[in-house]
């Protein structure tokens, strides 16, 4: 079991890495609905998994120019505080109840990923209070660094701290609805959302692991093989992702996710998780 388990984990890492998912959609799933894990232990090991994922990608990412370590940061505070909201609730809620909200997520995650702006309708004008910030920022691209403008920084912000409430509440980085505020409302390029992504998620899934370390739902021997396995994937995800094409990075994620997501309801309607 230790050995799937492990190797079901290089998938979910390289997954995360590629989408700044950071594997956690994946793993919960597979553990549960694979392995027949109960799903507060799935997610305690997710999130430790979610940290090493972003320790191995993150560092690649923010040495090859694309994390945005300003925007990250900042967004950080509402992703941390969501996170401890969200985990205080999950030894009270049912077990089918926290599977219906886990499968909607997945499935809405996966919806609203193909319907991505495209970087040619990216703003060109700078936005006042991303200026202030000093966000605003520029990427590395094939044709050498392109710039790129921020906006609706109050809109991201609120958004996050919703995305830090499901990190800790599902055990996942969050990272499709990272990167997402930051792809849809802050109008960053798809790349630089999914590398900042990354970059954010350790944080925010630390934040929310204490709580699950507190409650007895992080297992050792459960976490290791996750964590070996998600830590091989990232790594073979940064490689991957510079010389990737957006659109299949974003139509794999969608069919992945959107399946594991119908499973999770399912199994939550007939009470079989």
């Amino acid at each position: 079991m230790v050995i799937l388990v492990c190797l079901g984990s290089i998938l979910a890492g390289l997954l995360g890495s590629l989408t700044g998912l950071g594997g956690g959609a994946v793993i919960v799933p597979m553990l549960v609905l694979g392995f027949g894990v109960d799903i507060r232990y799935a997610m305690g090991a997710s999130l430790i998994s979610v940290i090493a994922t972003s320790s191995g990608a993150a560092a690649a990412y923010v040495r090859d120019g694309f994390s945005n370590i300003r925007i990250g940061m900042f967004l950080e505070i509402a992703t941390a505080a969501g996170a401890i909201v969200g985990a205080t609730l999950v030894h009270k809620l049912p077990t089918a109840y926290i599977a219906l909200v886990f499968g909607s997520v997945l499935i809405f995650s996966a919806l609203l990923s193909l319907n991505a702006p495209h970087e040619s309708s990216l703003p060109t004008e700078p936005d006042r209070l991303a200026l202030l910030l000093k966000m605003d920022s520029s990427y590395p691209t094939a044709m050498g660094m392109k710039s790129y403008c921020v906006r609706g920084v109050p809109a991201g912000f609120s958004a996050m701290f919703g995305a830090g409430i499901l990190s800790g509440l599902l055990g996942i980085g969050s990272g499709a609805f990272k990167v997402l505020a930051m792809d849809h409302i802050m109008r960053l390029p798809f790349k630089v959302s999914a590398t900042t992504s990354n970059f954010m998620i350790g944080v925010t899934a630390a934040a929310g692991a204490g709580v699950y370390l507190r409650n007895g739902y992080v297992v050792p021997g459960l976490a290791m093989p996750v964590i070996v396995g998600t830590l091989l994937g990232s790594a073979a995800g940064t490689r991957i992702l510079l010389k990737s094409n957006v659109r299949s990075l974003r139509l794999i994620f969608s069919v992945v996710i959107m399946a594991l997501g119908v499973e999770m309801i399912y199994g939550g309607i007939t009470g079989r998780l």
